[in-house]
């Protein structure tokens, strides 16, 4: 079993990456596979995959196996930036007294000029503004990297691991990503499966964990008892191995004596493939044991057997009507419950009919907004 795991582990803080990952399933092996074949040609690598499935580790193996190796490896999320200072992290500036943006009071070494001669792992890609998109097409083509504040380039050599969780051609047709940079970032491409698509990987990965977190914890050794071995192979795992990371941390907390049992498993039931596995089958009438055990679940299967016309439609008329009267008629405490603007909560209640055109909010919700804008 070939094991992955990011340095200096035990100091990280928390977050959604995945901090160790196991080539045991078949599925995995065959991705180590072509990880070994991909590593030693110098074009870009685009790994796709969901969050917290392991992509920085390949990424970093890619890179240790490369001729690369001993040199930098840098790892950058591409969503932590603000856009203001996405060009100048990524590309370097040249110095406020030299015409770059306010508060560049000093030169400034982007990642991609300090990763030369090495890798930079560029993560959730598809995050990257049209403008800064431009720009590093030309790093891939030319080789050069343009400061901010300048127009002379700086000639490198980085190799450039992308990775995204979404689906980057979709992103091409929407406009939202250039189809020449997606060109360019693909010359060689790695899936990871989902955790729950690699099932061989799940009880190693648990294995591994608990010794991690025994040993930080001055724990005994700890077994899985069959019973929880089943529980955590039947999961669907949609948080991938950060969630199986946190599990095995939690059922170590919970644990009494030399066994992790199934009472000790607090497992998430935000579950992705609930409402799939909950569809009936084709020419079937009655839901499934799943979804009479969930309310909602079980109101959509009918909904899906009854086939109304403009079902999404029909649905987000129903969610934002139902959130809208739940917050007493309040657009902006309707937009803070569902988590969208206010500007999309009014357009679709004027679309569905709940109120007009001409409204534009009680003056209690005038109020909030001022309030809002003002904190």
């Amino acid at each position: 079993m070939t094991l992955l795991t990011l340095p200096g582990a035990s100091s990280l803080a928390l977050s959604v990456r995945a901090k160790a990952l196991v080539f045991e399933d078949p599925k995995s092996l065959a991705l180590l596979g072509r990880v070994h074949e991909v590593a030693p040609r110098s074009g870009s690598v685009l790994i796709t995959g969901e969050t917290g499935t392991g992509r920085e580790l390949v990424a970093r193996h890619l890179h240790e196996l490369s001729a690369r190796a001993g040199r930098p490896f840098l790892a950058v999320n591409c969503s932590g930036f603000t856009p203001s200072a996405a060009e100048s992290e990524l590309f370097g500036h040249v110095g406020h007294e030299r015409g770059a943006f306010d508060g560049a009071t000093s030169p400034k070494t982007g990642w991609l000029e300090a990763a030369n001669g090495g890798t930079l792992f560029l993560d959730e890609i598809g995050d990257l503004s049209p403008k800064l998109q431009s720009k590093l097409l030309r790093v891939l083509e030319l080789g050069e990297v343009v400061r901010m504040g300048t127009e002379r380039p700086t000639l490198v050599d980085v190799r450039v691991v992308a990775a995204t969780n979404v689906d980057l051609e979709q992103a091409v047709a929407a406009r939202h990503f250039r189809a020449d940079l997606l060109h360019c970032l693909s010359a060689e491409r790695l899936e990871l499966a989902p955790l729950r698509d690699r099932p061989g990987d799940i009880l190693p990965l648990a294995r591994h964990f608990l010794a991690f977190y025994a040993k930080g914890l001055e724990l005994g050794p700890k077994e899985l008892s069959a019973e929880a071995a089943e529980r955590l192979l039947a999961h669907s795992w949609p948080g991938n191995i950060r969630e199986l990371e946190n599990a095995m941390h939690h059922a170590l907390l919970l644990s009494h004596g030399p066994q992790i049992t199934r009472a000790d498993l607090r497992l998430s039931s935000l579950d992705r493939v609930t409402l799939q596995r909950s569809l009936p089958d084709p020419g079937k009438r009655s839901p499934s044991e799943e979804a009479r055990r969930s309310p909602l679940v079980g109101a959509l299967v009918e909904l899906f057997e009854q086939r109304p016309p403009n079902l999404f439609e029909h649905i987000e008329e129903l969610v934002l009507r139902t959130a809208y009267r739940h917050c007493d008629h309040n657009q902006l405490q309707t937009a803070r419950l569902l988590g969208i603007s206010r500007n999309v909560v009014r357009a679709r209640l004027i679309r569905f009919g709940e109120i007009t055109g001409s409204v534009r909010g009680t003056p209690r919700e005038r109020a909030d907004h001022a309030r809002e804008v003002t904190e």
